[in-house]
């Protein structure tokens, strides 16, 4: 083996020492509660009981999006042919972006948007073409890693503020004098679950002259009485909002988009070079994706929020009782799908999913960097499309799995 080899060959042991090391499946089956995989290392396909996908309205597998997928496929064929300014731009995503802006005409005066072939590409070109030499970001200390590579891609000076610190961000931008100031945030919390004080965010923004970038991944869909995320469900109005909504998890298909004033919209068509500078995603996405909308709007989507609602609730008063046997695991306060129990140590949290694994169910053992040193966790993400059973049998799992440890460590 060659040094070059032999020095990843060094550093992947090293992972594997810290129980760092990450390992993909397989899904044999299409995204649902219960799932065929083939788990890392198995030479069988097993059918497990999942809470890790974001599939949180349970919109994956819809007969009405494949449906609406092959319409698509028929109409458009299979590729775009290239990027949005040359052959890409179809119907299909011109109809889905006018369909996005209208959704957000009620909190950003002129709305219009722009929609990515993924959400991590939609961050990187929003703050590297918003945040020029004159400006300054601030960013979330517990921002996603597609926010923090996209100031890092921006030519901007990067400030973080502490973690949902209202006064402390308040404080660095009254002593900041750019001409350009961005606050950057998740609005949901990937690895926490909570959400944002976004309002109070908005206005700060509005008492210093700043945009408000709000990435709003894992609340589009979910949040809101029709599903329009956090704007909808905290009543926010401005032209200073800059929103990125993924499509690919509660709406249940792919990609991404920005919605904001037509200024800024139209600016991004001119400067964002992840955007200009790539193939457009295939137009029957777009088709399938304009399907998703009318289903999380309708009262199909009320229904399954509703559903969705009760199995978190139902989730937390199982996991109560469950860590008053336990108190070296904690839930911490989440009204969302995404429900983090921590367990601190990195080798506990893969012993406490392995366990889960021989039980048949699924749940994603989440350790640094993506989350602080310390603070494992098993990232449990609950869907529309889990029963009551479904929920139950894991709590009664857990309950099992996080005493094993302690057993095996006395």
């Amino acid at each position: 083996m060659s040094r070059l080899l032999d020095r990843l060959q060094r550093e992947i042991h090293a992972l594997d020492a810290q129980s760092l090391r990450r390992r993909r499946q397989i899904a044999e089956t299409a995204c649902a509660p219960e799932q065929t995989l083939t788990l890392a290392g198995a030479t069988a396909p097993r059918t497990m009981l999942g809470f890790s996908s974001n599939d949180y309205l349970g919109l994956a597998a819809h007969p009405t999006l494949a449906k609406a997928w092959a319409e698509g496929a028929a109409l458009y064929g299979t590729g775009s042919g290239g990027s949005h300014l040359i052959l890409g731009h179809s119907r299909a995503h011109a109809q889905l972006e006018e369909r996005l802006a209208g959704w957000m005409a009620p909190f950003i005066p002129e709305a219009q948007s722009l929609f990515f072939c993924t959400g991590y590409m939609a961050n990187l070109a929003v703050l590297s073409a918003l945040g020029g030499a004159e400006a300054v970001i601030f960013s979330e200390s517990l921002n996603h890693a597609s926010l923090i590579d996209g100031a890092r891609l921006a030519k901007a000076r990067v400030e973080r503020y502490p973690h949902c610190d209202v006064a402390a961000l308040d404080a660095q931008l009254a002593a900041c004098d750019a001409p350009v100031k961005l606050i950057v945030s998740d609005a949901v919390f990937s690895m926490d679950g909570h959400i944002a004080p976004v309002a109070e965010l908005l206005a700060l923004a509005e008492r210093h002259d700043a945009w408000l970038v709000i990435d709003d991944a894992h609340g589009f869909g979910v949040l809101g009485d029709t599903g329009r995320g956090v704007p909808e469900a905290m009543g926010l109005r401005s032209e200073r909002l800059v929103l990125v909504g993924t499509l690919g998890k509660a709406a249940g298909v792919s990609g991404a988009f920005v919605a904001a004033h037509r200024t800024v919209i139209d600016y991004l068509v001119q400067r964002a070079r992840p955007y200009i500078f790539t193939t457009a995603a295939p137009p029957a996405v777009a088709h399938a994706l304009l399907a998703s909308l009318t289903l999380i709007e309708g009262e199909e989507g009320a229904e399954r929020r509703a559903q969705l609602l009760a199995r978190i609730a139902q989730l937390r008063r199982g996991l109560k009782e469950v860590l008053l046997a336990d108190r070296s695991a904690w839930l911490p306060e989440s009204p969302t799908a995404i429900q983090p129990l921590i367990v601190g140590d990195n080798a506990r949290a893969m012993r406490v999913m392995a366990q889960l694994d021989a039980r048949g169910l699924r749940v994603g053992a989440i350790r640094p960097p993506t989350v602080p040193a310390g603070t494992a966790r098993l990232r449990i993400a609950l869907s529309a499309s889990h029963s009551e059973a479904d929920v139950t049998r894991l709590v009664d799992a857990l309950g099992e799995a996080l005493a094993q440890p302690l057993k095996e460590a006395a």
